[in-house]
């Protein structure tokens, strides 16, 4: 029985075209700036919301490995009493991928903290749930405007040593 002969070059099956990931990364640099811009505005919103209701401060808690992670708990203080958060809802941004079009949606004030808060991972620890993954606190100050992230990071560590008697 004789071989099949080798592919000609008509053959082999064609791939697929090398994508420009120069072009793609410039895309994602933009796609950023624009989120980064429209996160003021949005924070303005929420503060605004927050001091309305009486809430004097916001915690969340934050949990991820293995390639997933969520917003495990959200807790609203007015002082030292935990309140429930208001149902008033607030209009967010956010750039549209590819697009100079930007999309508002309106959100129940919990909705707009949990977006908010993956906004804030994304800007500054983005991949945070991936491998052993991170976890974390923010708290959201309404008095003084402000938003701070206590960010842990998980690693796995591998010490290797070779001996040779």
């Amino acid at each position: 029985m004789g071989e099949n002969p080798p592919n000609t070059p008509d053959e082999r099956p064609m791939s697929a075209p090398a994508p420009d990931l120069a072009a793609w990364f410039e895309k994602d640099r933009e796609h950023t700036r624009r989120a980064n811009e429209s996160l003021p505005a949005n924070k303005t919103s929420l503060f605004n919301a927050l001091a309305v209701a009486g809430i004097t401060h916001v915690f969340v808690h934050f949990d991820g490995y293995g390639d997933s992670g969520q917003i495990e708990n959200i807790e609203a203080k007015a002082g030292n009493e935990i309140v429930a958060l208001p149902n008033e809802r607030i209009e967010i941004t956010d750039p549209i991928w590819g697009s100079v079009e930007i999309e508002r949606q309106t959100h129940a004030i919990e909705e707009a903290i949990e977006h908010m808060a993956y906004a804030f991972l994304r800007q500054t620890h983005d991949g945070w749930e991936n491998n052993d993954g991170a976890y974390g606190d923010f708290t959201f100050d309404v008095a003084e405007r402000t938003i701070t992230l206590d960010f842990n990071e998980r690693y796995t560590s591998s010490d290797n040593y070779t001996h040779e008697f």
